[in-house]
């Protein structure tokens, strides 16, 4: 067996508390710090954790469920998303499905109450 590899069985062996301990000795002896790269890594998820976050200024609608009048949930969707009658159709029979994505809070809300009125349950995310 190698010098190495006798050394590396030999470390292998050692607990977590006698190798942090090893650890200390080897930084005193030559002078360097294993926790520098540590820290240096650190650093930047720091800078990321501390940036403020930002409102939601982008909403999607969906729709969770057309409910039991959906011939009026089909002309709302019609309305709100200029699709044709066989596309309308589809995408409340089809639900969840979104209806519109990208929409600004007081639009997503607009739309959501009109969904509901016709007898939909919609999601805004």
């Amino acid at each position: 067996m190698s010098k190495l590899e006798k050394l590396v069985e030999e470390l292998s062996a050692l607990t977590v508390i006698e190798a942090a301990e090893l650890s200390k000795l080897l930084e005193e002896k030559w002078g360097v710090s294993a926790a520098a790269p540590v820290a240096v890594a650190a650093a930047p998820a720091a800078a990321a954790a501390a940036a403020p976050v930002e409102e939601q200024t982008e909403f999607t609608v969906e729709l969770v469920d057309g409910g039991d009048k959906k011939i009026n949930v089909i002309k709302e969707v019609r309305a709100i998303t200029g699709l044709g009658l066989k596309e309308a159709k589809d995408l409340v029979e089809g639900a969840p499905k979104v209806v519109k994505e990208g929409v600004p809070k007081d639009e997503a809300a607009k739309i959501k109450k009109l969904l509901e009125d016709a007898g939909a349950k919609v999601a805004v995310k």
